[in-house]
């Protein structure tokens, strides 16, 4: 089980690690935080089970959950590989204390795994969150945009370059898409994902949606891919990854690729497609000159850790 002894809580609330069938209850408080800081729920029930089934997670070690005095979820929090962290504080339970409590033991169970650093990504309007990490050290080190485009009508289809087809995505393409964005991830990102944590986050979803997320070939090798979602509940698609072979960028292939995945969003009903990047992958300004502006912006801080070493 999870070492909950650093979360010093308030008379009533009570502490334990989440297991999976806390997701439903998770995803509540998780869109009732999102509600009350962004005016809308924007987090899939699917995404919240992706984050406790991750192979970098163990429920019983790295999740805590807060509940409340009447037994309702009051927070929660999650520590990926010993080093990400992600908290959550339903609304009615902030000023007691539960971030600070669960921000400890984030920190503690991070020593224990061995990290000697920890990171958090916060939305840059919650400044309560802002002001505790840094009273706790924490410095910003990646900015992440959310960004938007209207579609008030279908956009029209753009000309892919020669020798590039473009088509929807189809059962089978999975293996090719998983080693495509994984390549061109691999500039910036951390670590590469596993098949199956990988397809946890965008293929293996409910919400996945092949028809808005086309690929490109130049023969039979695939050089380009969006992935989307179909979020329920919202009237907005969603981008969840971009990618092009690093031997076809600078050709136009990712704006072909996301025009097509918006006119795929437009012909569901939906008049605006929203993506996240961030700063190190230098995307933003393709983005801009696709028509995207930005709706809002995170901050991802970080710390160093004392390793405590074993005697």
């Amino acid at each position: 089980m999870a070492d909950l002894s650093p979360l010093r809580l308030p008379a009533g609330y009570r502490s334990r690690a989440a297991t999976t069938a806390d997701a439903p209850a998770i995803h509540r408080l998780v869109s009732a935080c999102e509600r009350e800081l962004h005016g809308r729920a924007v987090t899939g029930a699917d995404a919240i089970a992706a984050d406790l089934a991750s192979p970098g997670v163990d429920p019983a070690s790295d999740t805590v959950l807060v509940d409340g005095p009447r037994g309702e979820p009051a927070a929660w929090g999650r520590l990926e590989r010993g080093r990400r962290f992600r908290a959550d504080v339903h609304p009615g339970h902030r000023g007691r204390g539960l971030g600070t409590a669960l921000l400890a033991w984030a920190e503690t169970r991070a020593r224990q795994a061995g990290s000697d650093r920890i990171a958090q990504t916060v939305p840059d309007d919650d400044r309560a969150a802002v002001a505790l990490l840094r009273a706790g050290g924490y410095l910003p080190f990646v900015t992440e945009w959310l960004l938007e485009i209207e579609l008030p009508t279908e956009p029209p289809a753009l000309r892919p370059p020669a020798g590039i087809t473009v088509r929807p995505f189809r059962p089978g393409d999975e293996q090719a898409a998983y080693r495509l964005t994984e390549d061109a991830f691999g500039a910036w990102q951390r670590r590469r994902l596993s098949y199956e944590e990988w397809a946890g986050h965008c293929v293996a979803r409910e919400t996945f949606d092949p028809a808005a997320s086309p690929v490109a070939f130049a023969g039979d090798q695939m050089v380009g891919v969006v992935l989307s979602l179909d979020l329920p509940g919202l009237d907005e698609g969603y981008v969840e990854r971009v990618a092009v072979r690093h031997d076809h960028r600078d050709r136009g292939i990712a704006r072909v690729l996301l025009r097509e995945a918006f006119r795929a969003c437009h012909r569901r009903g939906k008049r605006t497609c929203t993506l996240w990047t961030h700063s190190e992958t230098g995307a933003l300004p393709l983005y801009q000159r696709l028509g995207m502006t930005v709706r809002r912006s995170s901050t991802v801080y970080g710390r160093a850790l004392t390793v405590v070493r074993p005697a």
